[in-house]
């Protein structure tokens, strides 16, 4: 990379953060007045003073009194007795037994005079920070300058969903719109960033936006063909709840469907013009229709590892559900006609038909245009060469 393009691409990604600190001034303006929540808090535990079996319904079911020091609120370095039981607890919460030092996440419901704690679980944010932190370094180690820029990438589509597209469907917007107004902006500016500026990178945001106009429209006429209402899962039950029916559920899953495509197509668009672009830099007198046969042959590929994937991917998210199913004495047929797994199905098969269709439209696109660039084969070398001779001047 250059020195030139990494200023071009820095200056994309300040762009794009001024766009969203804009939307986000814009969106939260308009916030509703959210409902009484608990408050959070965290502690640590400092003695168990009890562990035992207490009576609930018939049953024995474990109980712990702890000592907590809380380490954050306006409640900071008071110790507190608090009660670990899973008397009562939904049956999809596991119990789980603390002891000495275990950094806990409570929460509690202010203006009392004596707060009552309710445990939420240990602490998960240190390890979620070493693995960012393993994954960060893994990327910079083997892509060097580029794993940056898709670093500063990854920032970017995360800006996106939560500054924009997540304010903009908390405040009555229409989830879909919400959700391609904010993949206009994710595409041009993470491919650019990531790719640099360059002609196959125009041909994987071309054939990208194409890709996703389709995906959404399938995944349109097929929600609407297979009778799903978006109420597959509980959090959609109490979102329309809590927000008084003002968010479109349905809308909302058509717009998950579409930032999930969204993932893969970039691999696909991305690789294809790149696969075509060395194709036409090893033979530049290879013409388009060979150019496009040659470089199918590797979208062949891409696409049925990459429907594998989706498939596997959709599977092992859906795992618990699937054994549920067909754990019971319930027949094939009865089991997809579950909103749930009938969900599954339409979000992975649509997913796999956009990827299906980006994968030839991305090869013909780049070899139109790769047929008419005339590229050096030893291009890239002598750039390579210009840029390490100029430091020895």
């Amino acid at each position: 990379m250059t020195f030139q393009s990494f200023k071009k691409n820095l200056f994309i990604f300040f762009t794009c953060v001024a766009i969203l600190i804009g939307f986000k001034s814009q969106a939260f303006a308009q916030t509703t007045e959210p409902l009484a929540e608990p408050v959070s808090a965290e502690g640590v535990v400092i003695k168990v003073k009890e562990t035992g079996k207490e009576s609930f319904n018939g049953e024995l079911v474990p109980y712990q009194q702890l000592e907590v020091k809380l380490t954050n609120s306006e409640y900071k370095d008071q110790v507190f007795l608090v009660k670990n039981s899973s008397a009562g607890v939904d049956i999809t919460a596991q119990y789980e037994n603390y002891k000495t030092n275990d950094k806990i996440r409570l929460s509690y419901f202010d203006g009392s005079e004596q707060p009552e704690f309710i445990i939420q679980g240990k602490i998960k944010r240190h390890g979620l920070i070493r693995l960012t932190l393993l994954f960060i370094i893994a990327v910079l180690a083997i892509g060097k300058i580029w794993g940056m820029m898709s670093l500063v990438g990854l920032c970017i589509s995360f800006l996106v969903i939560f500054y924009q597209i997540i304010p903009m469907i908390i405040n009555g917007y229409n989830p879909v719109i919400s959700t391609l107004i904010g993949a206009a902006v994710i595409i041009p500016a993470t491919f650019y960033v990531s790719h640099g500026i360059n002609k196959k990178t125009h041909v994987g945001v071309i054939t990208t936006l194409i890709s996703l106009a389709f995906t959404g429209t399938l995944a349109l006429i097929f929600i609407k063909q297979t009778y799903l209402t978006g109420f597959a899962s509980e959090e959609a039950g109490f979102l329309q709840i809590e927000r008084h029916g003002t968010i479109d559920i349905k809308g909302l899953l058509l717009a998950g469907i579409i930032i999930g495509t969204l993932g893969i197509l970039d691999d696909v668009t991305i690789g294809q013009a790149s696969v075509v672009e060395q194709i036409k830099r090893t033979n530049p007198a290879i013409g388009f229709l060979k150019l496009f046969q040659k470089g199918m042959k590797v979208g062949q590929d891409h696409i049925s590892s990459m429907v594998n994937t989706l498939v596997l991917v959709y599977a092992g998210a859906s795992l618990p559900l699937l054994l549920l199913f067909f754990g019971s004495n319930k027949g094939f047929i009865d089991i997809l006609e579950f909103e749930l797994v009938a969900e599954e199905i339409v979000k992975m098969l649509v997913g796999s038909i956009g990827l299906i269709f980006a994968a030839p439209l991305a090869t013909a696109l780049a070899a139109y245009v790769f047929t008419k660039t005339k590229l050096d084969p030893e291009d890239e070398s002598k750039k390579d060469a210009h840029h390490h001779g100029g430091h020895h001047h």
